[in-house]
């Protein structure tokens, strides 16, 4: 009889031993994640010190073009899908004509996170089927710029690289690893695909070349 009593209580303290590791381990086990709830979007990860975010660009354009646009929305996000974030943007001013040869020039600021603002003006030719004349505000998005001193140089234009909705159109020109996107919004009609360059100054000047 006492045999079985002992056996009992033996039984008895090793299911509370077992109870206890069992819930220790469910206690200090790993949880797997749980998903955000239903409609509820994950955010999205700074950008690097010295780069822009999308939605940075986004309004800064907004205040400056004078009115939100879907369409200045849809062209950010097209450049950022291409070429990424960019470390800096130009505002400006510019005028331009084509006919069949045409030129354009501009004024306006380069604005960096980290290396200070630069006054800029830009002018160039352009060769091709294009016709017309423009007056706009300019953005354009400078990517892989190493220094504000680098923008003064000559950009040729990017084949394929022309988009249009909403009113804006971006073309791209590059120099080395340094892609600049000009975004522009304004009066006048430019058609056809041109060749030509953009080249940027620390100081006005008539000549294109």
């Amino acid at each position: 009889m006492i045999v079985c009593l002992r056996a009992a209580a033996i039984a008895g303290v090793m299911a509370v031993v077992a109870s206890t590791s069992v819930m220790a381990q469910t206690t200090t086990g790993t949880i797997p994640p749980q998903p955000p709830p239903y409609g509820v979007a994950p955010s999205q990860p700074a950008p690097p010190a010295n780069q822009y975010s999308s939605n940075e660009i986004i309004d800064a354009g907004h205040h400056f073009f004078g009115s939100v646009s879907h369409g200045l929305a849809m062209v950010v996000e097209k450049a950022v899908s291409k070429w990424g974030l960019p470390n800096g943007y130009i505002l400006g001013e510019e005028a331009s004509g084509a006919f069949i040869g045409g030129l354009r020039y501009g004024d306006g600021t380069l604005y960096t996170r980290n290396a200070g603002d630069v006054r800029v003006f830009w002018e160039g030719p352009s060769f091709g089927f294009d016709f017309g004349a423009e007056g706009a505000r300019t953005m354009m998005l400078v990517y892989s710029l190493p220094q504000t001193g680098a923008i003064f140089n000559r950009f040729g234009g990017i084949n394929g690289s022309a988009y249009l909705v909403g009113g804006f159109g971006m073309t791209a020109l590059s120099r080395s690893d340094i892609v600049v996107v000009p975004i522009r919004s304004g009066i006048g009609l430019r058609l056809g695909a041109n060749l030509g360059w953009v080249k940027f100054t620390d100081s006005p000047t008539w000549n294109p070349f």
